[in-house]
């Protein structure tokens, strides 16, 4: 039987919503880890893959690995459904509502789509390189899940690394015991809405995808 697949060869190939299905499996052996791999991100049914040579599945395995073993960065603008979408031109103007909804999702694989809905939005209004983007619906977070993966993992490393820059900012500027005293009480945030909880769970994204963050 002869089988035309598209195999991604780049993370903007890939929407969020895939990599969330490919999040969740808890496949039982190495073969059917392979099976929903090629499923899922080459888009065809079980019963396709089942049909193909096993050193094909092995190989296009191998091609999608290599896919993620890249470093991400910041990508301001990309296209979906035609619609142009911008990363949040100001995050100092984000409002309470945006900020709650960011934080409490950028570390949820399985709600990441809510937290990239605040940081990519259409664009109302475009002049040169600046532009304007509508404002935050959160009644809209699914559409984030057709958004490209790089777009969304380069925001989790950039939102990693500006809270990495931030608490040791902060930190540096104190004498050893209110130091101490700092981390003490982020540490004890009823709500896990702390510094050091909130880099935690961003670490455990980046663990899981095997993300350098050099």
């Amino acid at each position: 039987m002869e089988v035309k697949l598209n195999i991604p060869t780049s993370l903007n190939e890939v929407t969020l919503s895939q990599y969330q299905e490919f999040d969740k499996l808890n496949a039982k052996s190495e073969s059917e880890l392979q099976m929903r791999m090629v499923e899922i991100f080459c888009k065809v049914s079980r019963q396709v893959v089942m049909s193909m040579k096993a050193n094909d599945i092995i190989e296009i395995c191998n091609i999608i690995n290599v896919m993620f073993d890249t470093k991400y960065q910041l990508i301001n603008t990309f296209k979906v459904n035609g619609q142009e979408y911008g990363f949040i031109p100001s995050l100092e103007d984000m409002t309470f509502g945006e900020y709650v909804d960011l934080d409490t999702y950028i570390g949820d694989d399985d709600n990441l789509h809510r937290a990239m809905n605040v940081l990519f939005r259409p664009i109302d209004i475009r002049k040169g390189g600046r532009y304007i983007i509508e404002d935050y619906d959160p009644d809209k977070n699914e559409r984030a899940k057709d958004f490209p993966l790089d777009a969304c993992l380069g925001a989790v490393v950039f939102f990693y690394h500006l809270g990495k820059d931030c608490s040791t900012v902060m930190l540096n500027s104190l004498n050893k015991a209110n130091e101490e005293n700092l981390v003490q009480y982020l540490a004890s945030q009823p709500n896990g809405d702390g510094t050091i909880q909130s880099m935690e769970s961003l670490k455990g994204i980046l663990q899981n995808l095997n993300i350098s963050l050099n």
